[in-house]
């Protein structure tokens, strides 16, 4: 037998900023790792791997323009790189 649990969660409003924070931030790395794997792959024919997509994340932290990705977590930014090209068949 199987049993089955349903919880609802009620963060108090500066929970709630900080997962909408996190999730926002999620959400663009994954949209920019995607987006750069695209381009390696149809523009160059290459194929991007995971250490190169975790370096990338890095050095997005480090430019002016993302370097609110610090203020996150990075275990749910490291989590949402997609996993290499050959995996995913």
């Amino acid at each position: 037998m199987r049993t089955a649990y349903k919880c609802r969660v009620y963060p108090t409003p500066e929970q709630a900023a900080v997962f909408n924070r996190t999730f926002g931030c999620v959400r663009l790395v994954w949209n920019r790792t995607l987006a750069t794997r695209h381009v390696a792959y149809h523009q160059r024919g290459e194929r991007t791997s995971y250490r190169q997509t975790d370096a990338a994340l890095t050095g997005w932290k480090q430019t002016t323009e993302l370097a609110f990705l610090s203020e996150v977590s990075s275990v749910p930014l490291q989590q949402t790189l997609p996993p290499p090209a050959h995996r995913l068949r």
